[in-house]
């Protein structure tokens, strides 16, 4: 399977696919078209697929790079800066080749808004670079919401072996619509900060969570979370917050809302050049948290941070 010409530089095709054999025939051809062209490629797809498809490769799979999209991708939002940036920054005088597949049968629906998000900041995270990322998409198994974003996320999708330009191509208007304010319905501690009391929301927010069950590493990944936001909230956010603090499932909630608004959707997906002060706070909160919601407009920013046990 190749893809068609097009005139930018960036190509970013869906390939739904219907079991192992049409998964192959999507996936195999493009990572070889890549490789016999001289193009580095990765492949970062859940642990079941990556396994077929480095044995589908033989030979040719000691040319590829593999990641487990369920742990390197855990998170929708350290996708793009610590995957597919960082293996088509480290390779700039080339065009690169990627499998993607960042949304899976096994996705939970608080998930899937930060996932689909994924998909469409992908395009402006890309524009103008020399790279070919293929997202893959299990028809058989993933609602028919999920394929019907992707068609709104991809400028072209591949069904059936067949490759046809999206007539619903339209990402601005998925991110606008996924970027909804977050329900909470369960009991939550709660305490309001202002730029004095920035030490006290961060231990606030740790003891709660011991509490709630975390140590260790994970609870230090909290403090980090926690001081960065309510930094970025005094900073940016207009000098106070709310701290809040629960539990859901097997994992701890930690989330700060303030009365700034993001105007960058790429806030915190975008590596910082090495010259850069600053920029690096969100972008650290996502490689922290095993996901990250957010909700911002006029109103007000609300940043929810997920840490499991």
């Amino acid at each position: 399977m190749t893809t068609a010409p097009t005139a930018e530089p960036f190509v970013h095709p869906a390939l739904f696919y219907r079991g192992e054999e049409e998964y192959l025939r999507g996936t195999v051809p493009f990572v070889r078209d890549g490789l016999r062209a001289g193009e580095p490629v990765a492949v970062a797809v859940p642990g079941p697929n990556l396994a077929i498809l480095r044995t589908a490769l033989g030979g040719d799979a000691a040319d590829v790079r593999f990641l487990d999209m369920t742990e390197v991708g855990r998170n929708p939002g350290r996708i793009i800066p610590k995957v597919l940036r960082a293996f088509a920054d480290a390779h700039r005088r080339t065009r690169v080749r990627i499998i993607g597949e960042p949304i899976w049968a096994g996705r939970s629906s608080v998930e899937y808004p930060a996932c689909v998000q994924h998909e469409a900041l992908i395009n402006p995270a890309f524009q103008g670079r020399d790279v070919t990322i293929l997202c893959p998409y299990d028809a058989d198994r993933l609602p028919e919401q999920v394929l019907t974003d992707a068609y709104a996320t991809h400028p072209v999708v591949i069904c059936g072996g067949k490759e046809r330009s999206s007539s619903a191509y339209a990402p601005e208007q998925v991110i606008a619509r996924y970027n909804e304010p977050l329900a909470h319905t369960a009991p939550a501690d709660e305490l309001d900060f202002d730029a004095d009391g920035l030490p006290g929301a961060r231990q606030f927010a740790v003891e709660r969570a011991a509490r709630y069950g975390l140590s260790g590493v994970r609870l230090e990944d909290v403090a980090l979370v926690v001081a960065e936001l309510t930094t970025n909230s005094v900073v940016h956010g207009g000098g106070s917050g709310t701290v809040r603090v629960w539990s859901e499932g097997d994992q701890v909630v930690c989330e700060v809302r303030d009365r700034g608004q993001l105007s960058d959707p790429l806030a915190g997906r975008r590596p910082p050049s090495r010259d850069q002060l600053g920029g690096r706070g969100l972008l650290l909160v996502h490689c922290l948290a095993d996901l990250v919601r957010v909700h911002t407009g006029p109103e007000g920013t609300t940043v929810r941070c997920y840490v499991g046990r």
